[in-house]
């Protein structure tokens, strides 16, 4: 068993990761075109994913279960990551964040509509308040990067991600994580090529700045190796719910990173929405948020 400390450092690490992407990805494409960035993450982090299977001793399955898993993975990486890139052109890095931290509510309205799982009051009171201050947002100067338009490809591209999830979980297949992840990856990686003849016009013809780079090589192996093993690892020993927390805290250091490092500011307006979406967040987790602290008092 894994000392809590350990577990603390991995969930922190975690934490960090997810909120200092969007940045990494942010700054991936200042000099190269946001499909491409996105590609040539694809085509490193293959390389790297089956290097670690080879480490790891961990099998590859190519049965037809497992390769409609892997299909189903690929939708998060690469149908989520397409519209998430995409809307690099209208949000800055913080609001991307937000925007996934709605993943659990959308989630949740997905499981209510269409397979009638049960919402709690907090939970439908939580969304209320969450949507209400993305309406409020959509308001804030689109001078200041907060554009309407890129709310709605990062929403789609968070629906997207929600859908693949539910997808996977469906299939259920006996697949080691690691190889789950490869093998989408690897199907991304299908996917980028067959993208390339309509991106072809906008190919990199100069090697990228050094803070693309970073933001490209932070992207492939922070994002997509490390947050990786640091989230299975987690879901194999902690709470369901003390990781979904993860949800809440993620959009704030994002919003905060984004403006130490990359002079994001956000307009008043924009701002109160942004308290108002985060309260939205905390009340629909307030049970878990509860049933953690409670745990703690517990073991202290």
């Amino acid at each position: 068993m894994p000392k809590q400390s350990n577990l603390m450092v991995t969930y922190a690490l975690l934490v960090f990761i997810w909120s200092t992407t969007p940045l990494a990805i942010v700054w991936s494409v200042e000099d190269l075109h946001p499909m491409w960035a996105l590609a040539i993450r694809f085509f490193l982090a293959l390389p790297l994913a089956l290097g670690l299977l080879w480490l790891f001793k961990t099998r590859l399955p190519f049965d037809r279960v497992s390769l409609h898993s892997y299909l189903a993975g690929a939708c998060s990486f690469i149908g989520s990551q397409t519209f998430t890139y995409w809307s690099t052109d209208y949000l800055s890095s913080g609001i991307i964040a937000l925007m996934f931290g709605l993943s659990p509510v959308i989630s949740g309205l997905i499981g209510r509509f269409m397979f009638g799982m049960h919402l709690s009051l907090n939970q439908w009171l939580g969304m209320t308040i969450a949507l209400t201050g993305l309406s409020i947002i959509c308001l804030g100067d689109a001078d200041q990067h907060i554009q309407p338009v890129g709310i709605v490809i990062a929403l789609i591209g968070v629906l997207v991600y929600c859908m693949s999830m539910y997808w996977v979980k469906k299939i259920n297949a006996p697949i080691d994580p690691m190889a789950q992840a490869a093998g989408s990856i690897g199907l991304s990686v299908i996917f980028s090529i067959g993208m390339l003849p309509f991106i072809w016009q906008y190919a990199p013809t100069a090697m990228p700045h050094a803070k693309s780079l970073f933001g490209l090589g932070y992207a492939v192996i922070m994002a997509s190796l490390i947050a990786m093993f640091c989230y299975f690892k987690l879901v194999q020993k902690i709470k369901p719910t003390t990781l979904s927390l993860t949800n809440v805290l993620t959009p704030m250091l994002a919003l905060m990173i984004g403006a130490l490092l990359n002079n994001e500011k956000l307009p008043l307006i924009a701002l109160v929405g942004v308290v108002i979406l985060l309260s939205g967040l905390v009340v629909y987790f307030l049970k878990e948020i509860r049933a953690s602290i409670q745990a703690r008092h517990k073991k202290q």
